[in-house]
């Protein structure tokens, strides 16, 4: 990157260090996929952030000149994220999931699953029609899919479990943060393990990434929990131990929802009589099926 001092003496608005992190991050080939697609969108938003303003900041703002304290937290965030190749949402402690904030750092994954466009519409057609009492997030991390939840869901009790307790105290700032308290709680679990309760829903996104594909992830990624990303060779590890364990803590007309992202196909290949549905995300994203309890049963025993 440029000189730091070089930057303090040269550079003097809003706008002037956006353009600076839009140039560096485009010449360093940074990789984008924690939020932002947009080298533009994602340079502006690590700057305003650094100056403690929202990322939507009327552009009035953008060429109001900058102290030398906040040119070195700009500085050194953009550090962070173009040398340490950190992911935004690290760097400001914020991700969004369903136009909604959620507080992260490093102890989670970073929110990015397609399942947002199917609590969008309370997983019609598939879940059946009705009043839905409990819901299940299975390896909920920051606590974003279950608390999405019960956005969707506002008479649901809703349990997020975890085996990570530091996952666990990131889902509860969330908890706390979107005032989910009387409606949403947390259980320290390994998968089932400390369940005792039935479920109409059964949501997760659990590691599923294969081996090939952990080992060439972008350096972005390697930041993340690797208990939450990778799960065996095929990546089907704990997906697996789940569809064997499911049944028993589903309600008779219950629906599994489960993410696997590219391991899709060692599941097909593996249990092609196994009636999954793979859903068809009309906004992108793949590899997530859901599976009534009822259509489970039988095949359980295969897992």
């Amino acid at each position: 990157m440029i000189e730091q001092q070089q930057c303090l003496e040269s550079l003097e608005s809003i706008r002037d260090y956006i353009r600076l992190c839009y140039s560096q991050m485009m010449q360093q080939k940074i990789y984008f996929g924690h939020g932002h697609v947009s080298a533009v969108d994602e340079a502006k938003q690590l700057v305003l952030a650094a100056l403690y303003l929202p990322w939507d900041a009327d552009d009035l703002v953008l060429d109001a000149k900058l102290l030398v304290v906040e040119k070195q937290r700009i500085l050194a965030f953009m550090h962070r994220r173009i040398m340490q190749r950190e992911p935004l949402p690290y760097i400001i402690n914020e991700a969004w999931f369903m136009q909604m904030p959620f507080f992260v750092d490093s102890r989670v994954l970073v929110p990015r699953s397609p399942i947002a466009q199917l609590i969008e519409t309370q997983f019609s057609p598939f879940l059946r029609t009705g009043a839905v009492n409990r819901i299940l997030d299975m390896c909920t991390g920051s606590g974003c899919i279950g608390i999405a939840c019960a956005y969707a869901f506002e008479e649901a009790v809703v349990d997020l479990a975890d085996i990570s307790v530091d996952a666990l105290a990131v889902a509860s700032i969330n908890i706390e943060r979107h005032q989910m308290s009387e409606q949403v709680s947390i259980i320290e679990s390994d998968l089932f393990a400390n369940i005792d309760q039935k479920y109409d829903l059964i949501v997760s996104n659990p590691p599923y990434v294969d081996k090939k594909d952990l080992a060439e992830m972008p350096q972005e990624f390697h930041h993340e929990p690797q208990i939450a990303l990778g799960s065996g060779d095929d990546g089907l590890f704990l997906c697996k131990m789940m569809l064997a364990q499911a049944c028993d803590y589903l309600t008779d007309e219950g629906l599994l929802v489960v993410e696997v992202g590219n391991s899709e196909v060692h599941l097909m290949q593996q249990f092609p009589q196994v009636p999954f549905i793979w859903v068809d995300l009309a906004e992108g994203g793949n590899g997530v099926f859901v599976i009534s309890a009822a259509e489970l049963k039988p095949y359980a025993s295969l897992f």
